[in-house]
């Protein structure tokens, strides 16, 4: 299964996102916008950044009634954007009216379920009053998406083959929580290697700090891609 790179665009600037972008080459295809620069720039920033030549993943993870969700998704579908988050917990009426509104208004857009943060494990769920594990979780809210007719679904590493498994090879699975070797695991506490997601069936591995931080932004994403095999 053909795996590709998303790079997480977490910096605090839309100038030092640019400056990065300049600096990471034309083998990286999409980037990750999210709730920091999309708070801070808006619009502005994801129609400036897909005159660049790249995809855009909008992460804002969605989370309403169902109707605000669903004119949520009906505003951010005028913008150059191929992947926009929503939160599975938002409950199956939420996410059907989620994408009936991108169906009626960008069609090609897919819309992906965000199941448990990878930075939740069993404590924290059990915190918030969920008494399963997070692959348990993961797996409920998963198959609330995939019945819903939501197109990709947002997981942990560890959670791949599993859902693999569950729901075959249609949903779209992009991976957060991945580190290459050697790397700090900072908050994520589901992790894996990019080799190792690529062989589990992601479709996409999200990565930021290895590669944002990098003294060579162009090497560290030609590096990943090798450790995928796209490249």
């Amino acid at each position: 299964m053909k795996c590709d790179l998303i790079l997480a665009l977490d910096v605090e600037t839309k100038e030092e996102a640019v400056a990065l972008l300049q600096k990471v080459g034309s083998s990286l295809r999409t980037v990750k916008i999210g709730l920091q620069l999309f708070t801070r720039y808006g619009p502005s920033l994801v129609d400036e950044i897909a005159t660049m030549g790249y995809e855009i993943f909008l992460d804002l993870k969605l989370h309403d009634i169902p109707n605000t969700v669903a004119k949520a998704v009906e505003s951010l579908s005028t913008l150059p954007i191929s992947l926009l988050t929503i939160h599975a917990c938002g409950g199956s009426e939420m996410m059907v009216a989620a994408e009936e509104a991108k169906r009626k208004n960008r069609p090609e857009l897919t819309l992906l379920a965000v199941t448990v943060l990878t930075s939740m494990n069993q404590t924290a769920l059990a915190e918030i009053g969920v008494p399963t594990d997070p692959e348990t979780q993961v797996a409920l809210l998963a198959k609330l998406a995939v019945e819903a007719k939501i197109g990709g679904i947002v997981c942990s590493p560890l959670e791949i083959q599993p859902l693999r498994t569950a729901l075959g090879s249609d949903p779209v699975l992009v991976t957060p929580g991945i580190r290459p070797a050697q790397s700090s695991t900072d908050e994520q506490k589901r992790i894996m290697t990019p080799h190792e997601a690529a062989e589990a069936g992601a479709n996409f591995i999200v990565v930021g700090r290895p590669i944002l931080q990098a003294p060579d932004p162009a090497a560290a994403v030609e590096n990943i891609l090798r450790e995928i095999g796209r490249a």
